[in-house]
């Protein structure tokens, strides 16, 4: 009797990493990304970089270290000395969304960057979380002494003002509309620094670099993000929408009829119904 152990794909390994809300493993799902330009990537050692640093930062703080003199330390040594910050000469690098590479070039997005922090920073026992801030993706500790939002590409501290001013661009008809009820001295920043749940920030990931692919007409790599997004967001039926017109670029017509039809029966009343059952038609040949 033979058996038969055959290695998951990437996509089975993410998937299996991604069912559940509960315990979520966000770095390692985020390192796994990288394993569709590595298949062969061993993710254990991207963790164990990671761990690295922690044991890095606990060396040199006291026994009793206060949540405060633990978040300084980690500022000093992921940014001062470590160097980690804005990949400014190659923003748009498919490689500044692969953990393993941020870790190598210390270069990266301010989410890839967010995500090791956090990973870090929760090590060290500080209740930090990811902030889905417009724009900019930030993040947040809660101290006993009240909130501190920082900005993962520099660990720069962000006061009321700061923060304020960065959301201005944003603050269109829709942001203005949920902040009209906060209009009686009450700020409305408050909205807006709500926590990122593990899998919205994945997903805010791989759109960033469905955006790159996009952007480059490279409809194989586009196909694996959007296959992730699917596995991750299983209603997020735009995903699936997306998913069948790269199907569709690439010569796969059934697929592409597949997810197209799909899309429609989840979103009857969607406004690009007509331009997708025109492209059905093309596709099945009616």
């Amino acid at each position: 009797m033979h058996l038969n152990f055959d290695t998951p794909s990437p996509l089975d390994y993410f998937a299996s990493l991604v069912q559940s809300d509960a315990h979520f493993p966000l770095l390692e799902a985020a390192a796994c990304l990288a394993q569709d330009e590595e298949p062969d990537l061993d993710v254990q050692n991207v963790l164990d970089d990671v761990a690295r640093v922690i044991k890095k930062v606990q060396i040199r703080l006291p026994v009793d270290a206060d949540d405060l003199t633990r978040l300084a330390m980690l500022t000093q040594v992921f940014y001062k000395e470590m160097g980690f910050g804005v990949n400014a000469n190659n923003y748009y690098a498919p490689e500044n969304s692969y953990l393993n590479e941020v870790l190598r070039t210390r270069m990266g997005l301010p989410i890839s960057l967010a995500v090791i922090w956090l990973e870090l920073a929760q090590g060290l026992g500080l209740h930090a979380q990811g902030v889905s801030f417009p724009g900019h993706f930030l993040v947040k500790i809660t101290l006993q002494g009240g909130l501190v939002v920082l900005d993962p590409l520099t660990g720069d501290s962000l006061g009321v003002d700061n923060l304020a001013e960065r959301l201005g661009p944003y603050r269109g008809a829709e942001y203005k509309a949920s902040a009209a009820d906060l209009d009686d001295g009450e700020t409305p920043l408050g909205l807006y620094l709500q926590p990122c749940p593990p899998r919205d920030l994945l997903a805010r990931m791989l759109r960033n670099l469905k955006e790159i692919f996009r952007s480059q007409e490279d409809w194989p790599r586009m196909l694996s993000v959007l296959d992730r997004l699917v596995v991750l967001l299983p209603e997020g039926w735009s995903e699936r929408r997306d998913r069948g017109l790269v199907l569709a670029e690439l010569g796969r017509k059934h697929e592409a009829l597949q997810d197209l039809q799909m899309y429609l029966q989840a979103e009857p009343l969607a406004p690009d119904q007509d331009a997708l059952r025109d492209r059905i038609s093309e596709l099945s040949g009616t």
